[in-house]
């Protein structure tokens, strides 16, 4: 089992700018067969060094992660995120 995990911070880190963005990437949820699972959360704490939004997703294998890279759906939500993030940092790591 592969995990990756994704922390944006925003442009425009509004409330309503973070639960657009949550929208975005919840709607992935059943659209895409290798993503065994996502969940998608909003910082409370809103700190110096803190992100807007952390995405946690699995995948079986290394492959199933390339394939969700490349889906359809993965590009419409990169093209999003191109659009509204500031920065982002990930992990993937075997779990």
């Amino acid at each position: 089992m592969i995990t990756h995990i994704v922390l944006f911070k925003l442009k425009d880190g509004s409330p309503e700018s973070v639960a657009r963005t949550v929208q975005v990437l919840k709607n992935m949820e059943g659209k895409i067969d290798e993503l065994l699972s996502i969940e998608v959360g909003t910082d409370v704490l809103h700190s110096e060094r803190s992100y807007d939004i952390a995405l946690v997703t699995k995948f079986e294998s290394m492959d199933t992660l390339a394939a969700y890279q490349v889906h359809p759906v993965h590009k419409e939500v990169i093209a999003h995120m191109a659009e509204v993030r500031e920065a982002s940092a990930s992990v993937d790591y075997e779990s």
